[in-house]
């Protein structure tokens, strides 16, 4: 059996944080089809079936999870290897795997993130977004990396620091009936046309799961990439939108905002990682900056 390469586990690590081989070959830069040879070849080197391919993207089976998971922990070590060797040629060096839910990394860390890396000009960063769960979830698999997520998530076995506050609001145009409310449950609103974030947004995953607990439909007549747009497809009549406070601040100006009442909607973000002082020196270095 061959050894895997450190670019075969990256690419491999790519494709399963993506969800998908296309994806996952786009991050790792490299072409579609040189990413599916080379996968087609760990596996036939392993003499197992890591991915399940199919319409919707790819999924681990049992071995794919076993090497997953060896992965982490070389890759891991590599990145350690790495920043010991660079610490003795002066300032840190590697880089830094931040999860983060879509409120996190759209509003509240570009400005702090853009700080860290100009005085760190050694370090790159590698955002990946997923719901605070998956946030969770993640963390709890790769000891390497950081995330940051909302308090409701599952913190079983994570060292957490607070960041921030997250409230979720609802936008609606001046003229709307309900843009004389003050505040409201969501599933009060449930009844109107909304416009929401891509497929694969965190948040609209998390108000989509909200919708169907109060077993109402959300019928969304658009989605879209941004904030920004969201609010321009309000302002135009479209529909209703649910973002962050701050986003809203930043980019709804003209627009009512209605604070939801559901305990779901009040959110601490909070830093995490599994152990802090395990991070290796980029990564811990992160950390230190982004805590308040």
């Amino acid at each position: 059996m061959h050894q895997p390469s450190l670019t075969d586990l990256r690419l491999f690590l790519a494709v399963v944080e993506a969800g998908s081989i296309t994806a996952g070959a786009a991050r790792h830069g490299i072409a579609l089809a040189a990413a599916s040879a080379r996968l087609k070849g760990l596996e036939a080197d392993l003499g197992s079936r890591l991915l399940a391919r199919g319409r919707r993207g790819v999924a681990l089976t049992s071995a794919g999870e076993a090497l997953a998971h060896q992965a982490r922990l070389v890759l891991g070590q590599m990145a350690r290897l790495s920043e010991e060797m660079a610490a003795h040629a002066g300032g840190l060096r590697g880089e830094v795997l931040l999860y983060g839910n879509t409120a996190a990394l759209a509003e509240f860390l570009p400005e702090t993130l853009a700080r860290f890396l100009l005085a760190h000009p050694g370090i790159d960063l590698r955002l990946v977004e997923r719901g605070s769960h998956g946030v969770a979830e993640a963390l709890a698999q790769d000891g390497a990396a950081l995330g940051v997520l909302a308090d409701w998530a599952d913190m079983a076995g994570l060292e957490w620091r607070p960041y921030g506050l997250d409230r979720l609001v609802l936008l609606a145009p001046r003229g709307h009936a309900l843009a004389q409310r003050e505040r409201l449950r969501f599933e009060e609103a449930l009844g109107e046309d909304f416009v929401g974030l891509a497929e694969g947004s965190a948040l609209q995953a998390h108000l989509a799961r909200q919708a169907a607990r109060a077993g109402r439909p959300l019928r969304l007549r658009a989605r879209l990439t941004g904030f920004d747009g969201l609010c321009r497809m309000v302002a135009g009549g479209v529909g209703l939108a649910v973002m962050p406070e701050v986003a809203a601040r930043r980019h709804g100006r003209g627009l009512a905002r209605i604070r939801l009442e559901d305990d779901w909607a009040k959110r601490r973000l909070l830093i995490a990682a599994r152990r802090f002082a395990a991070l290796p020196g980029p990564a811990r270095a992160l950390a230190e900056h982004l805590t308040p």
